[in-house]
């Protein structure tokens, strides 16, 4: 009972390290994302978002990757409103486009992206931002252009 009881701060020392060491993990991978919401007719919905804030980030967007969870997505901040160009290039997997303007309503959805495509999907009228999201979001949830997006950018 003795040696028992000599363990158990040493033991209860290393489990709180290592529960210490994973909530900062997961804080870093929570600081990589920041929460933003669509109000539409059919409710609020709620996605994890990697912001792409520079030209490298925008650049790079979703390339490479080879999937992307429902309920993820990248935001692109153009900084002010302006007519925005967007593709495919070196992105596997079909996304929806979701063009929002400075007030936070979105302006414009293309749906089902063709994957690895070169073609020009433009916003056609000024915009600060894009959420990209995986192909048939915006169809599932019911989105649509005039819904309102919540999170700091648009404030």
């Amino acid at each position: 009972m003795r040696r028992a009881t000599r363990l158990f701060p040493a033991f209860s020392g290393l489990l709180m390290l290592a529960l210490l060491a994973w909530v900062g993990v997961a804080r870093v991978v929570a600081a990589d994302t920041e929460i933003l919401e669509i109000a539409s007719k059919t409710g609020v919905h709620v996605f994890s978002v990697e912001l792409a804030k520079t030209d490298a980030d925008r650049s790079r967007g979703l390339m490479h990757r080879k999937s992307l969870p429902a309920g993820r997505g990248m935001l692109f901040d153009f900084e002010r409103d302006q007519m925005v160009s967007m593709w495919m290039r070196n992105t596997h997997i079909s996304l929806d486009m979701i063009f929002i303007r400075k007030d936070g309503t979105i302006a414009r959805i293309a749906q089902n992206t063709e994957p690895l495509s070169e073609r020009i999907v433009s916003s056609g009228v000024p915009v600060r931002a894009v959420l990209e999201v995986i192909a048939g979001t915006s169809r599932r949830l019911g989105l649509a252009p005039g819904d309102r997006v919540a999170h700091p950018m648009f404030r």
